[in-house]
């Protein structure tokens, strides 16, 4: 499995786009991955910044790429 990093790595050579780690979390979330809840996260049903979706369809393809989905 790839690392926050190394996705925000993948899609900015790919694409030219910086992605959040907020932003990646959120479509791991959407793609079922089993996520831990982090501690300074005030609740665990809302989230403050969802992911665009347009960065979505960046992101999953550098998911597909490291073979996470």
């Amino acid at each position: 499995m790839a690392t926050y990093k190394q996705i925000q790595e993948y899609v900015k050579s790919s694409y030219g786009v910086t992605v959040k780690t907020c932003h990646i979390a959120h479509v791991k979330h959407i793609n079922n991955f089993e996520m831990r809840l982090a501690p300074n996260r005030i609740s665990p049903d809302a989230r403050r910044y969802e992911c665009p979706d347009d960065k979505k369809v960046m992101i999953e393809s550098a998911m597909k790429h490291f073979g996470m989905i």
